[in-house]
Parts: C-alpha cells; structure tokens; sequence
C-alpha cells in the first residue's frame, strides 16, 4: 500500500499540492473558531455518587455549592457598622436581582452569620449561584465580574468558583497565543541549523499546520455531539508541531540518504515511503493508541485529549505519508536549496552515535545497570505522589479571584464552601421521622474533623463550634432548621430532605478524603448519598485509579501487537515497555519533586500546594507513553532493516543508532521547545504539564535510547528477535519485514539510478 501510495504522490504531485492547500483554507477557516464552541468544564463523572447526589439536591431543593463569592471590606473596618450592613444588604438584593442567580445571601441577609464574617470582623461574605452549563457560568461571570469589583462606598472582589474556572480558561488561552509565539521562532531557528536549509526547515511547519487546523476541524465536529474540553487545544498545537518535526525530520533524512545513493528524486521518493514512511505510520498508530487509552476514563477532560491526540496523530502521519512525499518530489534536489551551511555525508561507519553505540555494547552491564540506578533515583519521589483537585491556586497571586479565595482562605475560619452535602430523597414524612434525622445528625456532628451539621431539625453542634454556641458536642443548638447558615431549605416536597456537613478541615485534602469516608460509614436510617468538595476528590480518584489498570492493559496490548506485528519479536516489545515505565517513574519522581514539594516553585512562578491535580499524570503518561514509543519504532526500523540484511546484531544496533541517532536527538529537542513553551503558562497544571513532558522527551532521547536500548540488545544478543514458533509463523504470514528488496519493486529499474556524481 504505501508502494502505491508513495507512487501516486510522484504522478499526481500538483493533484495532492492542490488539495493540501485547499484542506488548509478550508480547514482553517471552519476549525479556526473551535475554542468557541468547546467546553471549560468536564471534570466531573457523571456516573459517581457525588455527581448524582449534586444533581439531586440542586433538581429537589433548588441547592448547590455557590459559584460565586463578593468578599465585602468594610471601609470603616467592621461590618457591622449600621452605615456598612445597610449598604451590605443592598448590594446582597442587587446580585438577587440578576437574571439567573439563585441563592442569594450574606452576612447581613442571613441574621448575621458567624460563618460569613471574617475573623476579624472587617469583611463579610456575599454568596450566589448561576445556573446553567459551565460555558454559560463563564459568560455570565463576564459580565458579573467588572460590575460587582468595586472600591466605593464597599470594597468587593469577586471569586468563587465559576470566576475561578473563567479566569483559569481565559489565562489558558493568552497563554496558548504567547506559547505559540515563543516556540515557532525558536523552532524555526532550531530547524534551520538541524536542517541545514530554508527549504527543507520550512517542511515540518506545513506539516504541522496542516495537522493542527485538521484536528481543529474534527473537535468541533466532536463538539457537536459530546463535550470536548477547550484546554485539549493546548495538546493540538504542541502535539501537532511536535509530530511533524518527527516525521518530517525522519523522512526529509531518508530522502536525502536516496538522493546521496544516486537515485533519481521520483525514486528516492518511493524509496523513503517504503522504508521510513512505513516507520512513520507505525509510529503514528503507536502514538495514538496510546491516546486511545484515556477514552476508558469518564471524565470529558481527559476522554477530550483523546479526542485530540488520535486526531492530531493519525493526521500528521497521514500528512507526511501523503503530502510531504509530493513536495519532495517537486523539490527533488533542490531540498536543500537556501542552505546555511554544506551538509557532510560521513560514513555510516563513522559519527557519534555508532561511537556511543560500541562504547555502550563494551560495557552493557555497566550502562545498563547505572541509567536504572538513575532513573530510579530520578523515580523514588513518586513514592509520595499525593493528587487532588485544581482550585484557584493554579492560577498565580496577582490574579483577581485568587486573591479573593486567598483572603477566605486566611481570614475566615469557617469552611462553609466546602460542606458535605448527606442528600436524603423521598423517604416519607419528614416529621415522623424527626427523631431518627436529630439522631443522625448529632452521629454525623461528632465525627472528627466536623465543623457542625445543619438538618431540618436543627444546627447540631461539633467541636470546632462548641465554644461559640455554648453547647455540649453533638448537641442541638438552633430549632427549626439552618436557614441562620444557608441561602435555602434542606426539606422539599415528596420527603425528601439533606443534612450539611460542614468541615473544619480543608475540603480538598486527605483529610477532607477521611471525612467522607466516616460520613459514608455512618449507618444511616435511611438512604442517603453525600457530594461536596471531598467526596467529588474521593469519587473522582476512585474512577480514575479504577479505571487505571484497564487503561495500562489496553496500552500494553495494543502496544506488544503493533512492535510484533512490525518485527516479529516477543523481547522486543516487553523491553519497550521495560523501559518505557522506567522512563517514566523518573518523569513523576521529578515532577513530584518540583511541582507537588514546590522545589523551583519561585524559578517556574507557582503556588506549591503539596498536591498535584489528579488528571495530569495520567494525561500525562498516555502522552509521553506515546511519544517514547515513537522513537522506539524509529530506532528499531533501522536496526532491524540492517539485522535483516547482515544478520549482525552489534553492527545492526551501531548502523542503526548512527543512522537515527541524530534524528531522534534533534527530533527531541525540537518537540521539547514545544513542550518547555507550556511552562510560560500562569496556570500550573499547564506548566506542569509543559515542564514534565519536556523532561520525558530528552530523557527518553539521550537515556534510554542512547544508552539503555544498546545495553540491552547487546544483553539479548539474537534473542531479541526471538518469537515462539507459532507467533513465528503468524508473523511470516502476516507480519511486516523491515527488510525489502527495493529493486524488486516494479517502479524501480536500474535506469532510475543517477550516477553517484550527479546526486549532489
């Protein structure tokens, strides 16, 4: 197939030219405006406990966690100041008044609640909830925000979490734009000098455009019919131009090993399909089968990366199967017009990296047995990887709503925001069953790290607020339910009723993860489910660390059919994983060094917070899971291509890392400029992300492919291409040689071949 394919781009050159030029306009100007119509949300599993129990309260008793907060300063410093309350209640009924928003209370509109007053008496909160999807919250908030920042009469600031996620999205996508500015001169730099040429520097970033507005094109499509996550573009653009260069570099390196052979341009061009674009395709499909793993997880977030990274790789290496070949052939020679420099043809017995491939084979154990000690040296942070869920902390301190979130999380003592909601629904009449939701919640109020639960019943107290209400642990302290602590009713029609839990321990934490699971082990009188902060932490860590081995499965699978299937080894593979997962165990164990311990958190610009949000290191070995594998299909092809030919395995992996050595190197760094743009980002996850593939890159280009895959098929010897005899025999019908005989190929008569003197 890609005979036929590399010679229908020779025929038809201006046809595929043509065409890629009008797929470019026609999907630049149809995906261009995709971030409109993706989504800010999909962190949430709709098929959790936490999720329906969210659902419940706010579809039964009108109820859910605000999404908007005004921290009021008072101006005379107490908010009690007759001057100040008035002023207070009249902003509370002026946010009441907004089209959708529910829920409106404050301090002042809840016969002063001690929870909505700072420590220090000189602010007051101002709660409120806009209804709707998250995309419709960050309009809203839009227009919210710079009416309700004030620094009058009152000072306000406006936080909560539907400001924080708007803030976060709007952040993410200047952050996109300075990202791409600073990556594409640096790479366009780095590609002239790995290059050598204007013209031939210039072919990864086509490819890459082409790649990048054709994803655009297939998640707004997407969009249409499931949630697909706005920050999934953030892995479009990288991913994108990353890939290019790979398989641009691969394939312009091929055609020029052709060219230098003596063959005509058409024929090197066929040439480099059948060798390298087969590579490239392998590398491709490797590449997105390891995205496809993310599908298995509920979460739109990560499911949306998916989205992108199957789209973005099966397009780059179509592009560069398809459309790079028909400019090569245009090009032919003149690839490498507009040179910076003359390139020099050395001897594939010569060169750095066969060097480093025979100095490594000398001493395989030694290399062999440093580079793991290294890597898990590297690895043993990760021991303590601790994961929670994003809060405005992500974002930098001079940002509005984390400043605001900053002075709750400093100056109000109580954790009101982060309640556990124990939603209860038609369990009969509400006042015969009186006794059973006191009993229950004086249970409920005496377990360690509660604040206080307010009931229909009653507000119950805990220790933290024993002393201010005078009470005895566990016991009632208000009659007729806790509208003194909330903005509506915990009872409903149909008998349904729910019991606010309210912390005194930070809800995103592993101990707001305990609370959860005392309130879940507490036997009930009647069936109840619990959401709020904690318990969508807990939920949504089950789902991802339950999911987890199903994901590696499928990983680890797809992965051994695609190496064996390609060269026809059962050591081949399982030594790609091997060495994969070392790879990256040294990757976390940096990351969680850096970024969770907070060691170079004044370098980077970040808020350490002891914890890493959940999803990226998944996301993130998905990524670099695939990208590693990539390389090690480039690697392989050419040392299987020379072990097929010679039969000599120490030759074999020398000629081989020669051949592609540089490639994979260049390849690296080029991507890792890319990936290191991310880490300019405001937002920590996005840096995170950006700083943690950049090191999973170059540590899997010039450790493990430079030392550990030398040492270890020096180790195997011939038992690297060892396969049972059936497998053996599946593979010689089925399989894919890497060696072919190009000269038995119809196309290909001698009198293609140039004289060695004219190939320039």
């Amino acid at each position: 197939m890609l005979t036929r394919l590399g010679a229908f781009a020779i025929r038809r050159r201006r046809l595929v030219l043509v065409g890629a030029v009008l797929t470019f306009v026609l999907s630049g100007a149809y995906g261009g405006p995709v971030s409109e119509h993706l989504s800010a949300g999909g962190f949430d599993d709709p098929g959790s406990e936490a999720y329906k129990a969210d659902k419940a309260l706010l579809e039964t008793f009108g109820a859910a966690t605000p999404n908007v907060i005004l921290v009021v300063t008072a101006p005379g410093g107490s908010v009690d100041d007759p001057a100040t309350a008035a002023a207070g209640l009249t902003l509370t009924q002026e946010l009441a008044a907004e089209e959708d928003l529910a829920n409106v209370g404050s301090y002042w509109s809840l016969d002063k609640a001690p929870p909505l007053r700072s420590d220090g008496g000189d602010r007051a909160l101002v709660l409120g909830r806009v209804e709707g999807s998250q995309d419709y919250v960050n309009d809203r908030m839009e227009e919210l925000t710079p009416k309700y920042t004030r620094d009058g009469e009152l000072v306000v600031g406006v936080g909560g979490f539907g400001e924080v996620f708007r803030e976060v999205g709007t952040t993410i996508e200047d952050d996109l734009v300075r990202a791409e500015t600073i990556a594409l001169p640096i790479t366009l730099i780095l590609l002239l000098l790995v290059f050598g040429s204007l013209v031939s520097a210039s072919l990864p970033l086509a490819i890459g455009a082409l790649a990048v507005v054709g994803t655009f094109v297939v998640l707004r499509l997407l969009a249409t019919v499931t949630e697909v996550s706005i920050f999934s573009l953030n892995l479009t653009t990288g991913m994108g131009l990353g890939l290019a260069i790979d398989y641009s570099l691969f394939m312009v390196s091929r055609f020029r090993e052709e060219l230098r052979a003596g063959h005509a341009p058409d024929v090197a061009v066929r040439r480099t399909v059948r060798t390298a674009g087969r590579t490239v395709a392998f590398g491709a499909v490797t590449v997105a089968a390891s995205l496809c793993a993310l599908l298995v997880f509920p979460l739109a977030f990560l499911r949306s990366f998916a989205y992108a990274g199957v789209a973005v790789a099966f397009l780059a290496g179509t592009f560069s199967v398809v459309v790079l070949p028909a400019v090569l052939g245009a090009l032919g020679h003149r690839v490498d017009s507009l040179a910076l420099f003359k390139r020099s043809a050395a001897s594939r017995d010569e060169g750095f990296w066969h060097r480093t491939a025979v100095l490594v084979m000398r001493r395989p154990v030694v290399f062999a047995v440093g580079s793991i000690a290294v890597l898990l040296a590297l690895g043993t942070p990760f021991l303590r990887l601790d994961i929670s869920l994003p809060d405005d902390r992500v974002m930098q301190e001079d940002a509005r709503s984390r400043q605001v979130h900053d002075i709750i999380r400093e100056e109000f003592s109580s954790q009101e925001a982060g309640a556990a909601a124990v939603v209860a629904i038609g369990i009969g009449d509400l006042a015969a069953r009186s006794s059973e939701i006191g009993e229950y919640a004086t249970e409920l109020a005496q377990i360690p790290g509660v604040s206080r639960v307010d009931a229909s019943t009653g507000t119950y107290c805990a220790q933290g607020t024993a002393a201010e209400f005078g009470c005895e642990v566990g016991t009632k302290v208000l009659e007729g339910g806790s509208g003194r602590h909330l903005t509506f009713s915990t009872t409903a029609g149909g008998g349904s009723t729910y019991l606010s839990v309210v912390p005194d321990v930070e809800p995103l934490s592993s101990e707001g993860e305990d609370l959860v699971a005392a309130i879940r082990d507490t036997e009930a009188p009647f069936p109840v489910q619990v959401t709020g902060m904690s318990a969508e932490l807990t939920d949504i860590k089950s789902a991802l660390f339950g999911r987890l081995p199903l994901a590696l499965g499928i990983i680890a699978i797809i992965t051994f059919v695609i190496l064996f299937i390609q060269f026809g080894s059962v050591i081949i593979p399982i030594k790609a994983l091997i060495l994969n997962l070392l790879s990256l165990t040294a990757t976390y164990g940096a990351m969680v060094w850096v970024f969770q311990d907070g060691n170079l958190s004044g370098l980077l610009d970040f808020t350490a917070t002891g914890q890493i949000d959940a999803a990226i290191p998944i996301l993130m070995f998905c990524v670099v899971f695939g990208l590693s594998m990539d390389y090690e299909v480039f690697l392989l092809s050419r040392i299987k291509e020379e072990h097929d030919r010679t039969g000599d395995n120490e030759q074999s992996v020398a000629i081989g890392l020669e051949r592609t050595g540089r490639i994979v190197t260049a390849a690296a760094l080029l991507i890792a400029v890319v990936f290191l743009s991310f880490a300019t980002s405001n937002i920590t996850f996005i840096k995170l992300f950006g700083v943690g593939l950049t090191l999973a890159v170059l540590m899997d280009a010039f450790l493990i492919r430079a030392l550990l895959v030398p040492a270890f098929m020096r180790l195997a010897g011939e038992w690297n291409w060892w396969a049972p005899a059936p497998l053996r025999r599946f593979h010689d019908r089925f399989g894919i040689s890497e060696h072919v005989d190009l000269y038995e190929l119809e196309e290909l008569e001698p009198t293609d071949r140039e004289p060695v003197g004219m190939s320039g």
